[in-house]
């Protein structure tokens, strides 16, 4: 198997070559086509000529060996009448910069100055090809199978599905929120309806009970508030501040065990909003909370899906992605389809849509707290019901 930058490292290797080409072919020296005077010639063409050199000694003529054109006509040769000569013709080019300013250029039989240039060409331009197709070939068969709208979306059914689980989770966690504001202010009632003298027993209970109410402290959610270190504070002694501390944090615990709360439609702010959460979750049904199960299962599925379709969301991150996660992206694309093939037959998108627009009603909307408290008392049951099955209050509930 091919290395995977195979293609581009060939590619790379065409391009320094033609640019090297370009370098000689810049960097050879200039030349200036001239007449060349053939003073004797051979049947293969070697001759001796004479030319006019213009960058020495102010202009002389020099004489070297030269490889004519054997091809070219019998009237340009020596020993034929050319102007009343027995000279021959020919034509060169001599260098007009460089080291050799002034020489002539070997002829294109003895070296041809370009053929390296042209060689490197030729073989880059080979490179070039081999890469480019080559590669554009390897980078479509790396993008089968990029489905960037497939993935897009599931990523969609996803949110949605994810968004119904959390919407169903939050109008729970409200009649949770509202049932322990409810219980915390009854029992915040009863502590403050507390004495000291029912607080503190024992055979020194009046002169204990009498030395805490003398610091400010008259019932147990005084001394709550205060503390033991505030108590002794405030003057009392430590032993009688532990005991009284200790006392009504005991009554605090029997009373949130205790507790029984009646729920009073005019009761209160705190009543209302928990009739207000359990009247959204009625009214939402028992679909709310299937389709809550449904999209917290199909959200789950989808993540993990999701997860190994990334590289196909798009053609870049296809191109990055290995072998193996390729062949992963392409069967978790085949699984996408499937779950959402099955969703649209459901109707999940639409259901999901429906019932986070039931549990989202607004909490501070006074015609839901009417609708709620009304709602209350049609269906009593039911809301103690609900409200058992949220918070599980394990028999904390009153009898409606």
């Amino acid at each position: 198997m091919l290395h995977r930058p195979f293609f581009r490292w060939v590619l790379t290797l065409g391009v320094l070559l033609f640019g090297w080409s370009a370098y000689l072919y810049a960097s050879y020296p200039e030349t200036q086509q001239i007449d060349l005077t053939v003073i004797k010639e051979k049947t293969d063409g070697r001759c001796t000529v004479r030319w006019e050199d213009p960058y020495h000694d102010g202009g002389r003529r020099r004489e070297a060996a030269y490889q004519c054109d054997p091809d070219r006509g019998g009237l340009l040769k020596p020993a034929h009448s050319i102007l009343g000569t027995e000279n021959g013709w020919e034509t060169g080019f001599m260098f007009t910069e460089g080291q050799h300013k002034g020489d002539l250029e070997p002829s294109l039989d003895d070296r041809d100055p370009y053929a390296l240039s042209d060689g490197l060409v030729l073989i880059g331009l080979a490179l070039i090809a081999v890469g480019l197709v080559g590669g554009n070939i390897r980078s479509s068969v790396r993008l089968t199978g990029a489905r960037p709208k497939t993935v897009a979306r599931a990523r969609k059914l996803y949110e949605a599905a994810d968004q119904v689980a959390q919407d169903h989770a939050q109008a729970r966690d409200a009649v949770r929120v509202a049932w322990n504001a409810l219980r915390h202010e009854q029992t915040e009632a009863k502590l403050s309806g507390t004495p000291i003298t029912r607080l503190i027993k024992g055979v020194a209970v009046g002169r204990a009970a009498q030395e805490v109410e003398s610091a400010g402290a008259r019932t147990a959610r005084d001394v709550l508030d205060a503390g033991v270190l505030g108590l002794e504070h405030m003057g009392v002694d430590r032993r009688t501040a532990q005991r009284a501390h200790t006392a009504a944090r005991r009554l605090a615990d029997d009373i949130e065990a205790a507790l029984s709360v009646r729920l009073d439609p005019a009761a209160g702010p705190h009543t209302t909003a928990l009739l207000v959460a359990l009247h959204v979750l009625l009214e939402a049904g028992a679909e709310a909370h299937q389709m809550a199960r449904t999209g917290k299962e199909l959200a789950d599925e989808l993540d993990r899906v999701l997860a190994e379709a990334a590289p196909a969301s798009g053609y870049r991150s296809m191109l990055r992605a290995g072998r193996e996660q390729r062949e992963t992206a392409r069967s978790a694309v085949t699984e996408l389809r499937s779950l959402m093939a099955l969703a649209e037959q459901e109707g999940l998108p639409a259901r999901f849509a429906q019932t986070s627009v039931d549990l989202l009603r607004a909490p501070e909307d006074r015609n839901l707290g009417l609708s709620a408290r009304v709602d209350f008392e049609s269906r009593t049951s039911q809301y103690y019901g609900l409200l058992a099955q949220v918070v599980d209050s394990r028999g904390a509930l009153a009898d409606g």
